[in-house]
């Protein structure tokens, strides 16, 4: 029996309430020796407070030094294995703008980029190009034509859009274009089976044609590919948990993981205090409620160490609010860590802070990395942080006699 089976059979109705904050990217690492992280270097009185009041430990996503995506992360967040259910990032993207993924469908999540004369990629992101100016650009895109496949292109946010090829035997097992890093070329679509080996000649058919409708945008002038998957089936917070759960989100990816595991997304807020609001109105029709915060992972990426102390400052300062609310349970987490001394995701234990009537505080005074080691929590993996929250709402029986 695996945990979230455990779980299922144990697991108590009440009418407690569970949030759970998740800072994308929280943890982080010192821009020089001795120093602070961004979490530490930021003025934080509001989680400070917390940490007097709860307990603190440092959360493992995946596997020690298994660096996550943002959709295992999430995963391990929500109780699941993320190596026993693995879940591309193409369809988290589709199914959170809308899209219905079929069973026929390879999902793919697609950056537009920036690349020079010689097909070489100077920016990743095409500068972060805003969504009034991109969500054209894919709906151009459109026009692409393959001969006995259905294609759709949606726009998602910024940078970002979704493509998704429907025909009979396609499969999702094909390797990113995106080499992550600028100064290099896109990737050849490497496919690991004969199903693949189809979407991998449907991406290079693509490519081109899209390439071409691209050559005279400045910015936006090549894309790439990343995450190619199909929709698996993953059991419901309700079926796990028996929680009516609700999803609070800005951006798309999140939204779509949230679903997939049979969470309600609501509101449509568009900046970290409106979610607040959304959370305030929904507060008496569901049990759990995720709410994502996304920039400080964006501004760990960027490598802007001083930028990223601002978005957790901004974070702070809306915790007053949530804890206005009266939650039974309170997590504060991250999905990863994205230090800014690296400038992309990373395999360090994220800083991890829950607060409820029944836990056993420590001594931990502030949030942040160094503290948390020191936490009652200690260290533990992602999935064991819904029991955690479960057992703390008084959701969760006795195992045995």
């Amino acid at each position: 029996m695996n945990t979230q089976d455990l779980v299922r059979s144990l697991h108590i109705k009440n009418n407690t309430k569970i949030v759970m904050l998740v800072a994308d990217g929280l943890g982080g690492l010192p821009v020089k020796p001795g120093g602070p992280t961004e979490l530490e270097a930021a003025k934080t009185p509001n989680l400070d407070s917390l940490a007097k009041q709860g307990v603190l430990g440092s959360m493992i996503p995946i596997l020690p030094g298994i660096t996550p995506g943002s959709g295992p992360g999430h995963l391990g967040l929500f109780g699941y294995d993320p190596l026993a259910n693995p879940i591309g990032r193409g369809v988290l993207e589709a199914t959170g703008i809308g899209f219905a993924v079929g069973r026929n469908d390879v999902a793919i999540r697609c950056n537009f980029c920036t690349l020079d004369g010689s097909g070489v990629i100077l920016d990743r992101r095409a500068g972060r190009i805003p969504t009034e100016e991109s969500a054209p650009l894919a709906a151009k895109l459109r026009a692409v034509s393959i001969p006995g496949v259905e294609v759709f292109v949606e726009p998602v946010k910024e940078h970002r859009f979704v493509v998704v090829f429907r025909a009979e035997g396609l499969g999702g097992n094909v390797e990113d274009t995106d080499p992550q890093k600028e100064g290099l070329l896109p990737l050849d679509p490497v496919a690991h089976d004969e199903p693949s080996r189809k979407t991998a000649e449907l991406v290079r058919q693509f490519v081109a044609q899209a390439t071409k409708l691209l050559a005279n945008q400045p910015k936006a002038n090549g894309l790439l590919m990343r995450g190619f998957s199909k929709m698996p089936h993953i059991p419901t917070y309700e079926e796990v948990y028996g929680l009516r759960a609700a999803a609070i989100a800005v951006y798309p990816m999140y939204k779509g993981l949230a679903q997939l595991v049979g969470m309600k997304v609501v509101g449509t807020p568009a900046t970290l205090e409106e979610e607040i609001d959304v959370l305030a109105g929904a507060w008496k029709d569901y049990d759990f409620f995720f709410v994502h915060f996304k920039y400080t992972d964006s501004r760990g990426e960027d490598g802007d160490f001083d930028a990223k102390v601002k978005m957790i400052e901004q974070f702070d300062a809306i915790v007053p609010r949530v804890t206005a609310l009266g939650p039974d349970v309170l997590v504060v987490t991250g999905d990863h860590s994205t230090p800014a001394a690296l400038g992309s995701h990373s395999w360090h234990p994220v800083p991890t802070l829950l607060v409820s009537r029944f836990c056993r505080p420590d001594a931990c005074m502030t949030f942040g990395e160094t503290a948390a080691l020191a936490g009652g929590l200690g260290h533990f993996q992602a999935i064991h942080l819904m029991p955690l929250a479960l057992a703390n709402a008084g959701r969760l029986g006795k195992y045995g006699a």
